[in-house]
């Protein structure tokens, strides 16, 4: 039974500048800011960031993990509240995820809170989504 309060298991990624290649091509977003180091320094970035909708995507991970189908998740939006940073190494930048239930309704839904954080730092805000529950 789902309760107010409930933790969604955690998850922890690696996020690789391969990774933004790759996510790059998937999603035909070449903007420079996203594998040209010289070019995102130059507009005032610390260095290469990744993808705001990766970030997006991988924190909804937490939320299709713990309901076992997509199509369970109704409603998904955050604010961009800070870069991811990926380093140009094989250990890439690590992003900690995890979810709360925030309230249970009467239809069978739930509203989470999700949590992405870089660094110690939160890098989505008023990240929620309304679930179906299983």
């Amino acid at each position: 039974m789902t309760a107010v309060g409930d933790e969604l298991p955690s998850l922890t990624v690696h996020v690789t500048r391969k990774d933004l290649v790759r996510y790059a091509g998937a999603a035909l977003d070449f903007n420079p800011i996203h594998w040209n180091e010289p070019f995102a320094k130059e507009v005032g970035l610390p260095n290469v960031i990744a993808h705001g909708m990766l970030t997006m995507a991988l924190a909804g991970r937490v939320l299709t993990d713990w309901t076992g189908d997509p199509g369970n998740i109704l409603e998904y939006y955050v604010r961009f509240t800070r870069p991811v940073v990926v380093p140009n190494d094989d250990k890439g930048a690590t992003v900690e995820l995890s979810g709360k239930v925030r309230e249970i309704n009467e239809d069978g839904t739930a509203k989470v809170d999700i949590t992405a954080k870089f660094e110690g730092k939160t890098v989505l805000g008023k990240a929620q989504a309304v679930l179906r529950l299983p």
